[in-house]
């Protein structure tokens, strides 16, 4: 099971770190600073209704779902972290393989965990999004989002919060990147102080998107 093999590369809380066992993880330069507020974090506008795919999750595993209200506060992004973020980001990159919900499960849209080592862009998020949850890092900074790639196809990506800006992980790219720089229309993202509620990007020429097998 890839969710056995994952487990034992990813750090529990209890003093352990993450080791690149799988793979041989080029950790990417710590950024400096964050320059402009208003590029380095992404604006929101309204409450929207969340994607399908969250909806039915929650509805087959409420437990995942669970979230109440957190207080907003900036996460610090530390060197450790951020090759948390790096290590993450590639390790499962390189161990999920693409697979469409159509071919997998035989619907156009489902949101799993992809532990039989198959899934879709939304599948590598959710994995992304509970490794590092389980190493320390709080669900209010680790955000599902849908955009619109560079061919106008939907396709989802984890938005991780720090004071640093806003850093995408992509199943695309195993590189981390400020938001802006990804070449995506973000479209709708959870809201840092509730997982349940997503709020719309405030893009110029906004489209409602869903993810796709990307």
């Amino acid at each position: 099971m890839v969710a056995t093999v994952i487990s034992n590369v990813l750090s529990a809380r209890s003093g352990t770190v993450l080791i690149a066992a799988l793979v041989a993880c080029t950790i990417d330069a710590f950024p400096a600073s964050a320059g402009s507020e208003r590029l380095t974090h992404v604006p929101v506008s309204g409450v929207t209704r969340p994607p399908i795919g969250w909806i039915e999750l929650c509805a087959r595993q409420p437990g995942e779902c669970t979230g109440a209200t957190m207080p907003l506060r900036d996460f610090i992004l530390t060197p450790k972290r951020w090759n948390d973020l790096v290590r993450v980001n590639k390790l499962v990159n390189e161990t999920i393989k693409p697979l469409s919900d159509l071919e997998h499960w035989g619907v156009v849209e489902r949101w799993s965990y992809p532990d039989d080592g198959y899934g879709d862009c939304e599948d590598y998020v959710l994995l992304k999004r509970r490794m590092l949850i389980q190493s320390g890092w709080p669900r209010e900074a680790l955000l599902v989002t849908i955009v619109r790639d560079k061919k106008d196809e939907g396709h989802a990506v984890l938005t991780v919060t720090t004071d640093k800006g806003d850093y995408v992980l992509d199943n695309q790219n195993e590189h981390i990147l400020l938001w802006w720089k990804t070449g995506y229309r973000f479209v709708k993202l959870q809201s840092r102080s509730d997982p349940n509620v997503w709020v719309w990007v405030s893009n110029p020429g906004r489209s409602i998107a869903t993810a796709t097998s990307r």
